[in-house]
């Protein structure tokens, strides 16, 4: 699997589709922003229909820009090209390519980043309300490594211009953008070392972009989980084994530690990684379905950003863990599969969410999904 479908950062594009009625984009109007939504906009209405608005903030009175909308849609998306009445939060975006018809890779560069945060958090309680039926309190954790926002993304790529200078893409689209240097990028590429363990990845392997994001995130897994010695501990979605060198240290020589990935390069240094573990090679629900079975104490998820889906949780919760671990990089797949577990009785007992990806809209979070109703 990709590492840009593994993880945020890989350039969308939009989808061609058959026009509704006549188009309406460059039309401009203003509007009150309304909340913010999942994916980088928030939500205004014009004349009863519902227009995605991005770089701007709710509560504020723009002037928007329609980007992409016909007459016949149900939505409208569109920019924020004049700000008429500002929030409190807006701020002077740092990148001089960040902005309306600019660079597509940040979402946020106009919102204080303390406030960026407060955005993610408030996605991710609505994702969970909406598709989980679940009310959460969630508070988006800051993650040391980049700053101000700037700086943390170990492993940049750019597109090539035709006299060979750097560019990005603008949002939803193929269009080039000439740049010097993303203000994200990290002057340092990744260490590929947690707790002084170093770990073997392939070149282009995948491996988290946010410098803090590796040991935060086991961290969080392994205060989730408390693996116990003796224990048998199933790591889905594994990569290069980064979770179950851990859990091994935890369940020691007599736990049992067992790895399913991919991607047939990551699941073969995984056993470099992760001395004494086991490690399958293979789309994950079929593995699942076809070996690893009976009962297994603890299990880490950490799928793709489309999430784990019913097929995998219904093959976990098959195995009876007293704990799953769900790392989830997109709130709305993990709302999902959180609803799923919940069906075979499974409860989401904490969450932690954490800003790996600042001034984008990503957020990553960690669920705790516990067996029984207390």
């Amino acid at each position: 699997m990709s590492p840009a479908a593994r993880r945020p950062g890989g350039a969308r594009r939009a989808r061609p589709r058959k026009a509704r009625g006549e188009s309406r984009v460059g039309e401009r109007f203003e509007v009150e922003v309304g909340p913010v939504g999942h994916g980088g906009f928030c939500v205004a209405r014009h004349e009863g229909r519902a227009v995605f608005v991005r770089h701007a903030l709710p509560g504020e009175r723009v002037v928007v820009a329609v980007t992409e909308g016909t007459d016949g849609d149900r939505f409208w998306r569109a920019d924020a090209v004049e700000v008429l009445s500002a929030s409190e939060h807006r701020v002077p975006a740092p990148c001089p390519y960040a902005g309306p018809d600019a660079c597509g890779g940040c979402d946020f560069q106009h919102v204080e980043v303390a406030h960026q945060r407060d955005l993610k958090a408030t996605v991710v309680a609505e994702q969970l309300r909406r598709l989980a039926g679940l009310d959460v309190a969630v508070e988006v954790e800051a993650v040391p490594g980049d700053v101000g926002g700037l700086g943390w993304r170990t492993r940049q790529r750019y597109a090539s211009l035709p006299d060979g200078g750097r560019a990005m893409r603008k949002h939803r689209s193929h269009e080039l953008v000439a740049v010097d240097q993303c203000l994200l990028e990290s002057p340092d590429p990744a260490t590929h070392v947690v707790h002084g363990v170093a770990f073997a990845v392939a070149d282009g392997g995948f491996w988290q972009v946010h410098p803090g994001a590796p040991e935060t995130l086991v961290d969080a897994v392994l205060e989730a989980l408390a693996p116990q010695p003796g224990e048998s501990a199933l790591d889905l979605y594994a990569g290069v084994g980064l979770f179950s060198r851990f859990l091994a240290d935890r369940v020691g020589g007599t736990g049992r530690v067992a790895m399913v990935e991919g991607d047939t390069t990551a699941s073969a240094l995984s056993l470099d990684n992760v001395p004494g573990a086991e490690a399958t090679a293979g789309d994950v629900a079929r593995v699942l379905a076809e070996s690893l079975a009976g009962h297994w104490d603890v299990v880490v998820l950490d799928p793709p950003r489309e999430g784990a889906k019913r097929a995998v949780v219904e093959q976990v919760v098959a195995r009876a863990p007293r704990a799953v671990a769900h790392v989830a990089c997109d709130p709305a797949a993990l709302a999902r599969d959180v609803a799923i577990f919940a069906e075979h009785g499974y409860r989401l007992a904490s969450l932690r969410a954490f800003d790996l990806f600042p001034m984008t809209h990503h957020v990553e979070c960690v669920a705790l999904l516990l067996p029984g109703d207390d």
